[in-house]
């Protein structure tokens, strides 16, 4: 499975918000935006800071998918 963090990006388009401002506020890395942008694992206590800011929860910002390639069932 792989991970999506599309709930965050739209979260920050309807705050009218950029990444940068984000990881500013919260003092975020660039390396750990760089790892959401890919869809990588980054920690828990990063997606709580998120959410405490956003006022949201974690199913609100990240999701899992199921991977398309072939040959996985």
């Amino acid at each position: 499975m792989a991970i999506s963090y599309n709930g965050l990006w739209k979260l920050l388009i309807d705050k009218n918000m950029y990444k940068k401002d984000l990881a500013a506020e919260l003092n975020i890395s660039s390396a750990t935006m760089a790892k959401m942008g890919k869809g990588e694992n980054v920690s828990l206590e990063v997606l709580q800071k998120i959410c405490e800011y956003l006022d949201c929860n974690i199913g609100d910002i990240m999701s899992f998918e199921k991977d398309n390639k072939e040959g996985n069932n």
